[in-house]
């Protein structure tokens, strides 16, 4: 047990590298959504649209290197070759991006039907994001996570504590001091936001500029060409799910009404963010195992391992699908505080359900990952973003935001079988099915048949994960008391 021991210490550091972060972007969602900040639940819906086309063009700039460099870190014998080789392709680029970027910024903001000097300012910030890829990567793959965490978390601190400056406190100041005076500009709150951040990422590249003088700076084009064909895939892959992840939003803009769009696209994401306690699980879960996964595949029996890791994982995810369900009215007040907002809450069991099946999914993708067929994680994205296309077109005009939580938990959940499906194939793993099955089957009835039925009756809430609880510990006291030894 004591590979387990080193892999959860590790996970639970990225857990907070993860967790704490988005824990203070929490605030920010209580932030924005105050209607003393922005004057609309659409202007929320326009920064929520934003922050969508965010997440696919930070794919396209990171174009599965990130995933390359981990395979060829614990695959070549020289190290210092791949980490200069993944340096330098993605500085350049980056820039080449940065360049063309501004070339042709309104042509972008007319595609994207955004304001120029938003696209101005993302574009910064695309820029900076995508030249500390290689800088966490080699973090995590040299098992440095207290830096990692400590980086993120400055990241974020300075991001909220920006936020909270210049949307709260700047216009008083600019009443009172000169110097205020000429750096505020009224109804420049979206701008705000974006110049946080910009100034947040800056920031954490300077931190990061250590990796970049004492690297050696070897490229080898051979090399380089094998990381893409590798990495070719997963960026397929890549924007695939961030069509999964973000187009539901554009589409409702693009779907709905004009009158209601944006405003659909603003309660939808809201609440779309108490579903992010599943997201933020998952996601250091995935930090974590990703690089164990890697440097694990050559010792002895690693699918054991494996198998009991995705049993571990789904334990833990459906204990945070019913307390999350349970007490979702709780933390809508704490996280949403204007109820104009609280019309979406219908989504929550829907997405965290969604986000339990996509975490699944990630554990399961280590056959494609260890065995080289990575173009079977593109194959299956690909699919999961056809079906989130076709749902959406089919049910927004019907039922609106709904249809984006159904459509987003049906591409998932099919990746998901896939994703097994294949695996059994081509890298078996013995993965307890019965435990699996009862412990996501018995989460996922207790969580919706309270929240659809029993929402707000919170005896009845609290016996069912109290149930739930007790038949984890019996089943697993085994395993919970060696992994608890010292």
């Amino acid at each position: 047990m004591s590979g387990f021991k080193s892999l959860f210490k590790q996970t639970f550091i990225y857990g907070l590298a993860t967790v704490l972060p988005r824990m203070l972007s929490f605030l920010l969602v209580r932030l924005h959504t105050d209607e003393s900040v922005l004057d609309s639940v659409a202007d929320y819906g326009s920064v929520s649209l934003i922050y969508a086309y965010f997440v696919l063009f930070n794919v396209i700039l990171a174009y599965g290197m990130e995933t390359a460099f981990f395979r060829f870190f614990h695959k070549e014998n020289n190290q210092d070759k791949v980490v200069g080789t993944s340096t330098i392709a993605l500085i350049i680029s980056s820039f080449l991006f940065f360049f063309f970027a501004f070339v042709f910024n309104n042509e972008i903001a007319l595609l994207t039907e955004l304001k120029v000097e938003y696209i101005n300012l993302v574009i910064w910030i695309l820029l900076f994001d995508a030249l500390v890829i290689i800088p966490f990567a080699w973090l995590r793959a040299n098992e440095k996570p207290m830096r990692y965490a400590i980086l993120k978390i400055v990241n974020v601190g300075v991001n909220l504590g920006l936020n909270v400056f210049l949307l709260l406190y700047l216009k008083g100041l600019a009443t009172n001091i000169s110097i205020f005076e000429s750096i505020y500009q009224p109804n420049f709150e979206i701008n705000y936001i974006f110049i946080a951040n910009l100034i947040a990422s800056a920031i954490t590249l300077i931190l990061l500029i250590p990796f970049y003088t004492k690297i050696k700076y070897i490229f080898s084009s051979l090399l380089l060409k094998k990381m893409l064909n590798y990495a070719f895939p997963v960026l397929v892959a890549g924007i695939a799910f961030s069509i999964n992840e973000t187009f539901d939003r554009i589409l409702l803009d693009k779907l709905l009404p004009e009158n209601i769009g944006k405003t659909q696209v603003g309660m939808y994401s809201a609440c779309y963010k108490l579903a992010l306690f599943m997201t933020l699980f998952a996601t250091a879960y995935r930090l974590g195992i990703e690089p164990y996964f890697f440097s694990h595949s050559k010792s002895e029996n690693p699918q054991k391992n494996y198998a009991k890791i995705l049993e571990f994982f789904v334990i833990c995810g459906s204990v945070i699908l019913l307390v999350v369900v349970v007490f979702a009215d709780v933390l809508k007040v704490i996280f949403i505080g204007d109820e104009a907002y609280w019309e979406a809450m219908w989504i929550v069991p829907i997405l965290l359900l969604a986000y339990l099946c996509l975490g699944i999914y990630h554990n399961l993708s280590v056959w494609y990952k260890i065995t080289d067929r990575t173009k079977f994680g593109a194959y299956i994205s690909v699919l999961g973003a056809i079906i989130t296309l076709v749902l959406n077109y089919m049910l927004i005009p019907k039922i609106g935001f709904k249809g984006s939580a159904i459509a987003t938990l049906a591409a998932y959940a099919i990746m998901m079988f896939l994703s097994f499906f294949f695996g059994r194939k081509y890298y078996p793993i013995p993965y307890n099915l019965k435990k699996i099955v009862l412990y996501l089957g018995l989460s996922t009835v207790f969580s919706m048949v309270y929240f659809y039925n029993f929402r707000g009756n919170y005896f009845i809430g609290v016996a069912a994960l109290i149930v739930f609880l007790t038949l984890v510990f019996q089943l697993e006291k085994k395993e919970l008391k060696q992994l608890l030894k010292k």
